[in-house]
């Protein structure tokens, strides 16, 4: 049959349309390169086109869509590798080792006898030996520099005391950074100077020695292990608070001081309550008060110097452990804790009570402001008793 020339034609126009509503519902609509702004928004591997009948609504929709979608990659990313940055910044096990703590004086020393004690409870506790070993000379910069120049990793640890903030004023120069080079970790006690002197004296109370001194200026001596020790220091601090003047006799250790006292001819000393007490016991010599803020736990009913009204004449001994300064912190925290533990221990208690040693509780950050403030405050007191730094 021949074709009607004008269905043909209406076929042919009928089919171009349908053929162009194909092309516009299968692509959307007409489509134009993006512009630069859009660019970011795109994931990896998408065509470079957005729809140019795309509204600007449309358009923030498109883009949140977009920036939702690469946030979720990136915190994916993230939280796998994580576990990776940890892994690397953590600090290894502690302890691997033996651990080594340096003691700066001679065995003996309280600082020595308070260290052992509590170090020995630790060691059971973390399954590692722990070594002490006692480095003395120099007025213990030896065994402090070799802490100092030791790896920061806990292996290393200095035991130390009071002396530790009075070397910082006693010497022109020291081969280490006291308030720099070191971490303060814990400290393990505090033991109280006493107050003594001769029964023929005749002082009942630390008022009548007071009395006495101010009666005749500068006629009194008192004693000291050596200048900058403990004795001295607590001397010091307890006659300026007083107002009283008296001269210095510094011996070559607590030993000789002690005897002086004792035979009268020195009128007062600040003897450490270990080797104190069994004196005053037996009526050797006769306790008038004791330097620190609080009552000694063996000395109940001897008031403290700050009982007598006598403004900052409190004088702590204390001991205390340290680290090298880069040791990290996660190690810090534990060998604080593992002490604190010891210290809880009733043997430990009952042993650390017998030498004279007292709780001291606080945290590292508490302990590290004590130590710095504690050596600053006693370069001020050499300074006004006139100890000038030596060689």
């Amino acid at each position: 049959m021949p074709q009607i020339p004008g269905k043909a034609r209406g076929k042919t126009r009928s089919q171009a349309r349908r053929k162009k509503r194909s092309r516009t519902t299968n692509v959307g609509r007409e489509l134009r390169p993006v512009d630069p702004p859009h660019l970011p928004l795109l994931m990896r591997g998408a065509p470079a086109y957005v729809a140019a009948g795309d509204t600007d609504k449309k358009k923030s929709e498109r883009e949140k869509t977009m920036i939702s979608l690469r946030t979720w990659h990136l915190a994916g990313a993230v939280l796998l590798a994580m576990p990776q940055v940890a892994s690397a910044q953590a600090s290894p096990p502690w302890p691997e080792r033996t651990i080594q703590a340096i003691v700066p004086f001679a065995a003996g020393a309280a600082n020595d006898i308070v260290g052992r004690i509590v170090l020995e409870q630790v060691s059971k506790q973390v399954n590692q030996p722990i070594v002490v070993e006692n480095r003395p000379g120099a007025g213990g910069t030896i065994g402090v520099t070799a802490v100092g120049k030791a790896q920061p990793n806990g292996h290393t640890l200095l035991v130390h005391s009071s002396s530790f903030s009075a070397a910082y004023s006693l010497y022109k120069s020291l081969p280490y950074d006291t308030l720099n080079d070191f971490t303060a970790v814990v400290a393990l006690g505090k033991t109280p100077t006493v107050l003594v002197t001769s029964p023929g004296k005749g002082f009942k109370t630390a008022a009548d020695l007071i009395a006495a001194a101010k009666a005749k200026p500068g006629a009194m001596n008192f004693a000291s292990a050596g200048i900058g020790s403990v004795s001295h220091l607590a001397a010091e601090r307890f006659r300026l608070s007083a107002g009283i003047d008296a001269q210095h006799i510094p011996f070559r250790g607590p030993n000789e001081a002690f005897t002086e006292v004792m035979a009268g001819r020195i009128d007062f000393y600040f003897l450490p309550l270990a080797p104190a007490l069994p004196l005053v016991k037996e009526g050797q010599l006769v306790a008038l008060a004791v330097s620190t803020d609080t009552r000694a736990t063996a000395l109940p009913d001897v008031p403290t110097t700050m009982e007598l009204g006598l403004k900052d004449s409190a004088y702590l001994f204390w001991t205390g452990i340290f680290v090298p300064a880069k040791t990290p912190r996660d190690i810090v925290d534990r060998i604080h804790s593992e002490s604190i533990k010891a210290m809880q221990v009733p043997v430990v208690q009952e042993r650390l009570a017998k030498v004279g040693s007292e709780p001291m509780p606080m945290s590292v950050d508490e302990f590290g402001k004590y130590f710095r403030d504690d050596v600053l405050a006693t370069a001020k007191l050499m300074q006004q008793v006139g100890v000038k730094p030596g060689d």
